[in-house]
């Protein structure tokens, strides 16, 4: 299931609200160019290819979330959220592959002046209003 898809069951479900908070939260962590040279160093730089790639994604599981984003960072999601730690590395694990693929049509997380929540919406708005 691809991210247009999961944002279409959350905006359906009522959760279009956790997509931003994710947008947001990204936006606080540096970006999401720093959040993937985290990946990096961490040893996850196939992954990232695989998610920039437009290959299949590869994935992470919620333990490998937290080892390379840090519980505190997690544990900022999950109070934002109203979720807990775990839950929030569940949900990063399943979703933050999924974002970086959409937001990386090219190959490539575009440096623009555009901030990741405007670009996120306006790939929401491309597939649903276009």
């Amino acid at each position: 299931m691809g991210l247009f898809d999961q944002v279409t069951g959350m905006l359906g479900g009522g959760d279009a609200g956790k997509f931003k908070v994710i947008l947001n939260w990204i936006n606080e962590q540096g970006g999401i160019q720093a959040i993937l040279e985290q990946f990096r160093q961490k040893g996850f730089g196939e992954v990232v290819t695989s998610w920039l790639s437009g290959a299949h994604n590869q994935s992470v599981n919620p333990e490998q979330i937290q080892d390379v984003l840090g519980t505190p960072a997690i544990s900022n999601l999950a109070e934002k959220l109203g979720i807990d730690v775990g839950s929030a590395a569940i949900l990063l694990s399943e979703q933050f592959p999924k974002i970086v693929d959409a937001l990386s049509p090219d190959g490539e997380v575009k440096h623009d002046e555009e901030d990741l929540l405007t670009r996120g919406y306006h790939i929401l708005r491309d597939k649903f209003f276009s």
